[in-house]
């Protein structure tokens, strides 16, 4: 069981395919905008002549109008994984969305269900009184959530504090078995890193193709369904920006240029998660290594 993680335009899903080739396995996508259909263009799905040769699951499962979870997916991916080690089939999980690297890993916090009114009123004191102010109450009363929460992560600073005041303890006291290095099942953790230069550069070169490719179109088509896009498939990357194009708020130079910003910021959030994890084997890639050398490297050292 083998899992993929690195920054996206990084280079994961060519490397999870030619290790799917070579141990006969299956690929399980890690990424919470594939699953929407109808988001291809933008979210760099593999290819129809790529999922032929090697089976994907967790890709194209539910519409772009639909709510999805974390819970929904690692309900659907303990699934896929059930079937493919009943089959002996080798996992290839690959994948950039941190949390559902995480919960695929560590399993999911139960905590108690959302309170609306609750959670209204923690907004309104974020507004009123800033978010600053509700940091530094977290801090006293959850002092190591608040030191792994940003002071500017409104949704789980909100989070953090609703839990403690619907069941009068720290989320953190829920979250022990985060961060604690013990996995479910048995994975071997691969990570790919590449020059922050160098990524920047396949980042603009990945942007450049997609609208190449006909983005503008293909958002198009989804503000023409019948039913709105979701509120986590219109906020995507690459989506949100030509939607903004597209309802007059900038020029479509201005949007690529977003696109691009946005990005290079999420692969720069996704470096800052991937530190956490433990037991990580680590590849260094060059603009001069190919997928074969780069299989070959990971072959040896995992001894596989």
């Amino acid at each position: 069981m083998l899992l993929i993680m690195g920054c996206t335009a990084g280079g994961k899903g060519k490397l999870a395919f030619e290790l799917a080739r070579r141990l006969e396995g299956e690929i399980l996508s890690i990424d919470s905008m594939k699953v929407y259909r109808g988001m291809d263009i933008g979210t760099a799905k593999p290819s129809r002549q790529v999922t032929d040769a090697i089976k994907h699951h967790l890709i194209d499962v539910v519409e772009p109008h639909e709510a999805f979870s974390l819970g929904r997916y690692l309900e659907l991916a303990q699934e896929a994984i059930s079937t493919m080690r009943k089959n002996n089939c080798p996992v290839i999980a690959v994948g950039g969305t941190a949390m559902y690297i995480k919960g695929l890993l560590e399993g999911i916090f139960d905590g108690p269900s959302a309170d609306p009114k609750l959670r209204d009123r923690l907004r309104g004191q974020a507004v009123e009184q800033g978010l600053n102010q509700l940091h530094d109450h977290l801090r006293q009363v959850d002092p190591s959530a608040a030191e792994k929460i940003h002071p500017n992560d409104a949704k789980r600073i909100i989070r953090a504090l609703e839990v403690y005041v619907i069941t009068g303890r720290p989320i953190s006291s829920y979250q022990k078995q985060f961060d604690s290095g013990q996995y479910q099942y048995n994975w071997r953790l691969i990570g790919l890193r590449r020059e922050k230069a160098e990524l920047s550069r396949r980042i603009n070169l990945r942007v450049k193709n997609m609208i190449d490719q006909g983005l503008v179109q293909e958002v198009k088509s989804l503000l023409d369904m019948s039913l709105p896009l979701s509120p986590q498939a219109s906020v995507a990357v690459g989506y949100s920006e030509i939607i903004d194009f597209l309802a007059g708020q900038f020029s479509l130079e201005e949007a690529i240029e977003k696109i691009k910003i946005n990005t290079r910021r999420l692969a720069k959030g996704q470096r800052t998660w991937f530190r956490r994890f433990l037991g990580v084997e680590w590849f260094d890639v060059t603009a001069d290594d190919t997928v074969t050398e780069l299989a070959d490297q990971v072959m040896q050292r995992l001894n596989l």
